[in-house]
């Protein structure tokens, strides 16, 4: 038997920040970080470009989609890349389906 580690997440889910978290720029380290109760995260480049897009208005498909047409960027491997953060980023409870 195995143990769900986060909602099942698909490009049609809606992505949205849990109560609490929010993506914050820390103007004199010029860094993203997430910061969240009692916790943060420095979110790198990628993360950041992603977590800029999430508004509990867009689906994943359309995030994806931005972001292959932003950088010129093969949408399958945008794609994995977004669904792997995102998922992580759930399990961790920072992100939400909307």
């Amino acid at each position: 038997m195995t143990e769900s580690t986060g909602p099942t997440l698909c490009e049609t889910t809606v992505p949205r920040f849990a109560r609490g978290p929010r993506l914050h720029y820390d103007r004199v380290r010029e860094v993203w970080f997430i910061q969240a109760p009692e916790r943060a995260f420095h979110a790198d480049a990628i993360a950041a470009e992603i977590l800029q897009l999430v508004d509990g208005t867009r689906p994943l498909h359309t995030i994806i989609d931005l972001l292959a047409e932003k950088f010129a960027a093969p949408r399958a491997v945008i794609a994995q890349d977004v669904l792997a953060m995102v998922a992580e980023l759930a399990t961790k409870q920072v992100l939400l389906p909307a």
